[in-house]
């Protein structure tokens, strides 16, 4: 029984060890995107290229969410690249994407918050012939007396 348990055990570390350490090749791109702005907002991209996850831009952050390309407008220490577009006045969530040198592409979300905006389209007019057709009025009815309306003496 013992012997099981550490076998076990020994199998799981060693899974655990090949799943901390993916290649290179597929190593998602780790930066720094703006999660959440008002419609409208300033949205800010960082990068640092010297970090083992990091990538150098080879061109600008581009999503449906954005007004405009974000442009690597900033730079610094560890090969930091940064930037700044506006958000789109449309809310809800959006992707966006920049290219590495080294082929990976970056990839990240962010939110427009806000509610969308209420759809202000007129209802379509309907022609004459495919209207509703009013009801025919009820005919009233008049009791007679006070033994078919009930006077409200017992009975």
């Amino acid at each position: 029984m013992l012997k099981k348990t550490l076998i076990g055990l020994m199998a799981a570390g060693a899974a655990t060890l090949a799943l901390a350490a993916p290649a290179d090749a597929d190593q998602a791109v780790v930066w720094s995107l703006t999660q959440q702005v008002e419609p409208g907002g300033q949205i800010q991209a960082v990068v640092f290229a010297e970090w083992e996850v990091g990538c150098t831009p080879s061109g600008p952050v581009t999503s449906r969410g954005f007004t405009a390309p974000l442009r690597w407008t900033e730079g610094g220490n560890w090969g930091r690249h940064a930037g700044y577009t506006t958000a789109v006045q449309q809310p809800g969530k959006y992707l966006a994407a920049f290219p590495c040198t080294d082929g990976r592409t970056a990839t990240g979300s962010f939110t427009v918050t806000g509610t969308p905006p209420i759809s202000t389209a007129k209802p379509k007019p309907t022609s004459p012939s495919k209207a509703a057709k009013p009801a025919k009025p009820q005919v009233t009815v008049k009791p007679a007396g006070a033994p078919q309306t009930g006077d409200g003496s017992p009975s």
